[in-house]
């Protein structure tokens, strides 16, 4: 409501009206005065921009009342005071106050307001069906000035929400960069991102299980604040400090991706972490005998280890397998599967036998086989290391992925 009737006459004659404002300054004093008293959070001493700020706002919602009720403002001054009052909303949620505090200065301002006005009505003999309606004008107003704070609290929570998330995404670049922050640089940028700087990180590496544009469901991990980035193709989470329980949490909870996390590691380290971690969700897949649906890197070490790098791996299997390249491609895999099980069994034909289920004496045919063709390498420990790393390196990928020359 605006505090005028809907014909736009004045509300009041322009007698009282001009004594109205001839109150404003005393009653700006007073409403001061009683808000420092009754509301906690206005009680510091009244100087420099905070001073300023309570005075004019004060002042202005007072006068620009007066003005409604005798003439209908003009759009700028509602509009000046409007954003007065959008500029106290957006203090109060810069000082980290609910906006509890202001509505309370509010109602304060709103009863001493009426009082005086009472006072003047009285004295002026104003008839009583003009009163109830300046009472509701002044009731109306203040709704509408709380209106205005609750408009200016709500943007600067969404602009400071929007500048968090673009401190914690530069944070999060910096990390995973492969020039990390010195640590002073780190400990300013993690500060102004409201990110507690932990002991450890380790970096999770998402893949999308859904169609394009849809973002995975990424479940809150209590205690903690993760910094992620859900908007790249490879979706990229850094969990501070991880424990098995955020994992636990991961596996049972996450929706839309399948993961895989890299070590943990100090945050300057966060790169290395990453890497680890694309590297497994790669390998998965290809093919990675992996069920989960967040995979660890310390469960797959080992293959890790063996296939960092592939080409080298390559390499070596071209030079260690290549005495197989003289027999049938269904041979070739026969021998290599009996060569690894004897490599891991210590030589012992039965115990060979049982692990790869096939009867001693075919053991023993394979093996006099794998003599002829290997010879003295199978009496070489590096011979025999090299063909145990090439060997196993062909169990953990499908067949389409083994090493050559198999």
């Amino acid at each position: 409501m605006s505090g005028v009737s809907e014909h736009g006459r004045r509300l009041l004659p322009h007698e009282i009206v001009e004594r109205m404002r001839s109150e404003l300054g005393d009653l700006a004093q007073e409403t001061i005065r009683e808000i420092r008293r009754q509301v906690p959070e206005f009680a510091q001493p009244l100087e420099g921009p905070f001073a300023r700020t309570i005075r004019v706002g004060v002042e202005r919602s007072l006068a620009g009342f007066v003005t409604r009720v005798s003439d209908p403002p003009p759009a700028g001054e509602r509009e000046e005071i409007a954003e007065l009052s959008r500029s106290l909303g957006r203090i109060e949620m810069r000082e980290g106050r609910s906006l509890d505090a202001l509505q309370a200065a509010y109602r304060i301002g709103a009863r001493l307001a009426w009082r005086r006005w009472v006072k003047v009505g009285q004295e002026a003999e104003i008839a009583p069906a003009r009163m109830y309606g300046l009472a509701e004008a002044v009731f109306a107003y203040i709704d509408e000035l709380a209106s205005h704070a609750v408009e200016g609290y709500a943007q600067a929570q969404a602009d400071t929400a929007g500048e968090l998330h673009r401190r914690r995404q530069r944070l999060l670049e910096a990390l995973l960069s492969e020039r990390p922050p010195e640590p002073e640089e780190l400990s300013e940028a993690a500060r102004a991102a409201r990110w507690p700087l932990p002991r450890t990180v380790a970096a999770l590496v998402l893949r999308r299980e859904q169609p394009p544009g849809e973002r995975p469901h990424f479940p809150r991990l209590p205690g903690t604040v993760v910094l992620a980035d859900f908007d790249r193709a490879d979706p990229v989470v850094l969990l501070p400090d991880p424990a098995p329980e955020h994992v636990d949490l991961l596996e049972r909870d996450l929706r839309g991706a399948r993961a895989a996390l890299g070590p943990r590691v100090e945050p300057a380290d966060a790169a290395a972490s990453l890497h680890t971690a694309r590297r497994l969700m790669e390998l998965i897949g290809r093919g990675l005998d992996e069920h989960r649906r967040v995979a660890r890197c310390t469960d797959h070490l080992a293959s890790l280890v063996l296939l960092e790098d592939e080409r080298l791996l390559d390499l070596l299997a071209g030079r260690r397998l290549a005495p197989l390249e003289q027999v049938r491609p269904k041979q070739r895999e026969r021998l290599a599967e009996t060569l690894l099980a004897w490599l891991q069994c210590g030589g012992s034909a039965p115990e060979v036998a049982r692990a790869i289920n096939v009867h001693p004496q075919t053991v023993r045919y394979r093996l006099r086989q794998i003599e002829e063709l290997f010879g003295a390498d199978l009496r070489d420990p590096d011979a025999r290391f090299e063909l145990g790393l090439v060997l196993r390196a062909r169990t953990l990928l499908p067949p389409s992925r083994w090493p050559s020359p198999l």
